[in-house]
């Protein structure tokens, strides 16, 4: 299901490609506006949406799933990005402050899973963040972005998966509003679709941005206990002493 990594590159470097990353880091951004001493890890392809916190953030990196290879980033300075296994990350428990997810659920074969490893290597007082494909948008429609493929979500959809994964979510928003279209007018109004889109809420948004915190207490569920049975022995006749009269 998985979409290949040159495939991802080639999308954002094309002026499609350009303008969703602008739109979609507008909407991260309004979230986590100050990223300053936190540990940030991303994972899917989120490379081109880290520059907003590299500079600013103690600790930025980047991992990529296998299914999906993974180029080097930055390319002019050490690499930060790593090929990983999305279900066993190389992460201590509640190492990370923050983690983006950006090409990842929508692609993955067994999301419940991987929010699960996502979980165990988020700090308690951390925030994950997913931009997931809306499953009512235009942009999920076409193959032509990497929007178009892996499973898209509804609102009800992401939240239940949330919740089953020991997450809350705490704050929505949407981006790209604009027709995923290469024309020149599009993209020079794709500013305009985001401010009506949002203004009257229209349902037809191409990405859902969900900030979702981790439930420190996490349910369990309970196991009953069996009670021991133990067997009804038939009855025995006692040996009784016999007595010889003399």
């Amino acid at each position: 299901m998985a979409i290949d990594v040159i495939d991802l590159r080639d999308f954002y470097s094309q002026r499609l490609g350009i303008v969703a990353r602008r739109l979609i880091n507008r909407g991260i951004q309004a979230h986590w506006p100050n990223m300053e001493g936190q540990c940030v890890v991303g994972l899917g392809y989120p490379t081109p949406y880290l520059g907003l916190f590299r500079e600013d953030c103690e600790r930025c990196i980047a991992f990529m799933p296998a299914a999906q290879g993974v180029l080097k980033w930055p390319t002019a300075r050490p690499a930060l990005a790593s090929l990983v296994n999305e279900f066993s990350l190389p992460l201590q428990d509640a190492a990370a402050d923050r983690i983006l997810l950006v090409h990842a659920l929508e692609m993955s074969d067994d999301p419940e899973n991987l929010l699960r490893e996502v979980w165990r290597v988020l700090s308690p007082s951390g925030r994950m963040m997913a931009i997931v494909p809306n499953r009512r948008g235009i942009w999920t429609r076409t193959d032509t972005t990497p929007f178009g493929h892996g499973r898209p979500y509804s609102r009800s959809q992401i939240t239940q998966l949330l919740r089953q994964t020991w997450f809350t979510p705490s704050a929505w928003g949407e981006a790209l509003f604009v027709p995923p279209i290469n024309g020149s007018w599009f993209l020079r109004s794709a500013a305009a679709w985001e401010r009506v889109g949002a203004a009257l809420s229209l349902p037809f948004a191409g990405v859902h941005i969900v900030e979702a915190t981790k439930q420190v207490y996490r349910p369990i569920a309970a196991k009953r206990e069996h009670s021991r049975l133990i067997p009804v022995l038939p009855p025995v006749l006692a040996p009784s002493s016999c007595s010889t009269d003399e």
